[in-house]
C-alpha cells in the first residue's frame, strides 16, 4: 500500500475565532502543527503518497510541507541545526498532493474525491482529529488484516458506555483466532440504550477502492452529508471482491484534538512526556494542580 487520504477541509467551528484565519489542522500541538503528526504516522507505516482534500482558507497546510529557503538560511547562519533539521524534515516527510472538495458535502464525499488520484488500490484514510502516539502501532496492523481479508479495516476503541452517543458504533462478532473482528454494523452516533457496543469508530481507514462505486451511489444520511459510515455498512453486507469490513480494536495511546478541553489535554500529555520539556513541566504541574481548589 503506497497512498493515503487526509481529509482537511473541514471548518473548525469548534475553535473559533482561532480559525478564523488558520486551518484547524494548522493548530500546534506543542511545537508541530497536528496534521504534521498525522503525515509522519502514514510515512512511518510506509505510505509515501498522500492526498489531502482541502478547502478555501487551506493554503497554508500547503506552505508548511513546502521549502523555506529563506528560513533554512537563517538558521543555517546561525549554527541552530536542530531548527534547521526539524524545518526541512516537514518538506522531506513524502510525496504530498492536493485537491479541494468543493462543496462541503461530509467525509464519504471528500474520500469520494480521491478517487481518481488513488486508483485502484487498497489506500489508507487518516483524519486529523485523533493523533495516534508512535510508539503505538495501529495503521500497520491495518493495513496487514486488509491484505490478509481483502475488504476494509476500521480502528475501533473502547469507550465509555455512557459516552458512545458522541461516536459511530460498531457491531462486531470474534473471528476464531485472529486480533481483529468482523463488522456486521455501524451506527452513527446511536442512543446510549440502542448502542449495540462500546467499540467506537475513530479517524483510521484502511479501504479496498471498491468503496468508491459504494460511494457514487450513497445518498446523504445524518447531518445531510454524504457519511462514510453508511458506504461501510453497505460493505459490509456485500458479497464478492472488496466486501466486507474489519475491525482493530486499539488499546494504544491516542490523542483527541476534536474540541477545547481534548486538545489541551493532548498537548499537555505530549508535553509532559517529552524529553526535552516533560521534567520541568511535571514538576511545575504538580505545584500547578495542587493550589488548585476540589
Amino acid at each position: 500500500m503506497s497512498k493515503a487520504v487526509i481529509p482537511a477541509a473541514g471548518l473548525g467551528t469548534r475553535f473559533l475565532p482561532a480559525t478564523k484565519a488558520m486551518p484547524k489542522e494548522m493548530l500546534p500541538v506543542v511545537d508541530k502543527p497536528a496534521i504534521q503528526y498525522v503525515v509522519e504516522e502514514a510515512v512511518n507505516a510506509g505510505i509515501n503518497d498522500m492526498l489531502m482534500i482541502t478547502g478555501r482558507n487551506k493554503r497554508s497546510l500547503e506552505d508548511h510541507f513546502d521549502r523555506v529557503p529563506f528560513i533554512e538560511q537563517t538558521l543555517e547562519a546561525k549554527g541552530d541545526l536542530d531548527k534547521l533539521a526539524a524545518v526541512r524534515g516537514a518538506s522531506e516527510l513524502g510525496d504530498i498532493h492536493y485537491l479541494r472538495q468543493g462543496d462541503p458535502k461530509g467525509l464519504g464525499h471528500a474520500v469520494l474525491r480521491a478517487k481518481l488520484h488513488v486508483g485502484d488500490e487498497p489506500f489508507a484514510v487518516l483524519l486529523g482529529d485523533d493523533l495516534i502516539d508512535e510508539r503505538d502501532v495501529l495503521l500497520e496492523t491495518m493495513i496487514e488484516v486488509q491484505a490478509k481479508t481483502g475488504g476494509s479495516v476500521i480502528a475501533l476503541i473502547e469507550v465509555d458506555p455512557a459516552q458512545i452517543s458522541a461516536y459511530g458504533c460498531a457491531d462486531i462478532s470474534a473471528i476464531d483466532g485472529e486480533d481483529y473482528v468482523q463488522v456486521n454494523k455501524l451506527v452513527e452516533k446511536p442512543p446510549v440504550d440502542e448502542a449495540p457496543s462500546n467499540l467506537a469508530v475513530i479517524g483510521r481507514y484502511v479501504l479496498h477502492p471498491r468503496i468508491f462505486d459504494v460511494l457514487e451511489t450513497t445518498g446523504p444520511g445524518r447531518g445531510g452529508e454524504i457519511q462514510l459510515t453508511d458506504a461501510l455498512q453497505t460493505l459490509a453486507a456485500a458479497d464478492g471482491e472488496g466486501a466486507g469490513v474489519y475491525g482493530v480494536v486499539f488499546r494504544g495511546r491516542r490523542y483527541d484534538t476534536g474540541d477545547k478541553l481534548s486538545y489541551l489535554k493532548a498537548v499537555v500529555t505530549l508535553a509532559s512526556e517529552r524529553e526535552d520539556l516533560g521534567p520541568d513541566l511535571r514538576e511545575w504541574l504538580k505545584g500547578f494542580t495542587s493550589t488548585l481548589d476540589g
